[in-house]
């Protein structure tokens, strides 16, 4: 049954005890804002959380929609000083790790430790590429978004105000998912022998169990 709370939901997904060690969480296919909420309440709670692939998370809405409003957001300065801020992030990674920001007590030390606990970033990069990693059922666009709703990659809109890195991002992704497929082909061949390599030794104690008795 699905959890009444997102409280712990990171925890069970692992199947481990909490505090264990950094849970790595895919971001491709997951909505921001239920994603980046699920996030604030582990970092809260003192769990090491590592987002990666921040370009392929999905945000509801139109393109064009979500592209006008963050270049309304782009507009949003102070007069006198604009390094005061607001400082608008172009990279998926930092859009993400603002609004996880926004759900935190940032400003507090509670707050600020949370928000020290996240890793976010675009593509997966060493040594996350060789540790396993986890989905959030609650926040994924196939079981929380209607198929028939319009949704955008937060990689496009990024790409759009101002990232520049997006080829960059895509030829390293292409040259880790073939290093990635040849180690994957022989873990499965590993598998297989020593699937294999145990039926022979249950096969060997039977017949000697059966030698004993006389057959």
């Amino acid at each position: 049954p699905r959890p009444s709370t997102t409280t712990g939901l990171l925890v069970k997904i692992v199947g481990s005890k909490m505090f264990s060690g950094p849970v790595v969480v895919d971001g491709r296919g997951h909505l921001l804002g239920r994603l980046a909420s699920t996030v604030a309440k582990e970092l809260l709670n003192g769990q090491q959380v590592v987002v990666v692939r921040c370009e392929d998370i999905d945000q509801s809405g139109k393109f064009i929609r979500n592209k006008n409003k963050y270049l309304i957001f782009l507009r949003k300065r102070m007069n006198t000083n604009p390094t005061r801020g607001p400082i608008h992030f172009r990279s998926p990674s930092k859009m993400f790790w603002r609004t996880v920001r926004g759900m935190l007590p940032h400003k507090t030390q509670r707050g600020a430790d949370a928000l020290a606990r996240l890793k976010v970033f675009e593509g997966i990069p060493a040594p996350y590429d060789k540790t396993k990693r986890m989905v959030v059922p609650n926040a994924l666009r196939v079981l929380r978004l209607r198929p028939d709703r319009k949704y955008c990659r937060l990689g496009r809109i990024a790409s759009e105000v101002g990232w520049k890195y997006a080829d960059v991002v895509d030829r390293l992704e292409a040259k880790r998912k073939v290093s990635s497929e040849a180690y994957y082909e022989k873990k499965k061949a590993e598998g297989k022998l020593r699937v294999q390599a145990k039926a022979n030794a249950a096969i060997q104690e039977m017949e000697t169990k059966l030698q004993n008795y006389g057959y």
